[in-house]
């Protein structure tokens, strides 16, 4: 592995950003992982259920950890990398994966599912899941939670007091509520993730790209060398990511109760 600057660089701006694969990363970063374990869980619920859709797949890479899906299965997906990586992973596992450019509504017909998921959604239209979840149907996701990796979006942006709020799990959770979902259980976790290198930096900003939105590495270049003279200096750069795992289910009577309520309109 090169060590200078520029091959740091060039390295991470040459990799490969499509899927949700973050293997490339090896021996450049490292993130503590859950406890709970988000696919040996999503896994064995998929195995149980009857209808299912992931929203917001990516490369599908999580949702192929599963050896059993669904007779219906569904994923969706808006980036077409990620719509045709996706595709080509999990069509031949039986999984139908529909291109959606992640607004509402959501393709599909109220009460289609008895299980959503989704791992790490870049937006939540809590209404749409509570929509096409049945009555007694549940979401199961894991969350980014709030101002994850704040330490090195800050680095670049400056300090954001504000977006520091967002994605809260009891902001989220309230929102679940509203929509008419029962929140079954609510987890939450902070993690340690360690950069050794710039290119892992520049790699992980081209891939997350809501992290420093207009991130190019010749607007940033300046900052990239700070980042780098201070690793070579100090170790390895600290962040931390927060994620919430969280469980909520349509109550059972929801259909019964919209139906009378249509008789009355």
């Amino acid at each position: 592995m090169g060590d200078t600057f520029d091959s740091l660089i060039e390295a991470g701006a040459s990799a490969d950003v499509s899927g949700w694969d973050f293997s490339w990363l090896d021996g450049r970063a490292a993130e503590e992982r859950p406890a709970w374990g988000y696919a040996r869980q999503l896994a064995d619920r998929l195995g149980r259920a009857t209808a299912s859709l992931d929203i917001q797949t990516g490369g599908g890479e999580v949702l192929a950890e599963a050896e059993v899906f669904p007779v219906t299965a569904v994923a969706t997906e808006s980036w077409p990398p990620n719509v045709r990586k996706a595709a080509r992973l999990l069509h031949p596992r039986g999984v139908v994966v529909v291109a959606d450019p992640d607004e509402p509504p959501l393709p599909f017909a109220d009460a289609a599912f008895d299980l959503v998921t989704s791992r790490h959604p870049a937006t939540i239209w809590w209404e749409e899941i509570a929509r096409v979840l049945r009555p007694g149907g549940v979401y199961f996701a894991q969350h980014v939670g709030p101002a994850s990796a704040f330490e090195l979006i800050e680095f670049f942006l400056g300090p954001q007091p504000e977006a520091r709020r967002e994605r809260h799990p009891d902001d989220e959770a309230a929102a679940a509520e509203a929509a008419g979902l029962e929140i079954v259980s609510l987890r939450t976790a902070r993690l340690r993730i360690e950069i050794h290198d710039v290119a892992a930096v520049v790699y992980l900003l081209r891939k997350v790209i809501w992290w420093v939105p207009g991130f190019t590495i010749e607007r940033h270049r300046d900052r990239l060398r700070d980042l780098h003279e201070r690793i070579q200096r100090d170790g390895p750069f600290i962040a931390h990511s927060t994620r919430h795992l969280i469980e909520a289910r349509r109550p059972a009577d929801t259909g019964r109760l919209d139906a009378l309520g249509r008789a009355g309109d």
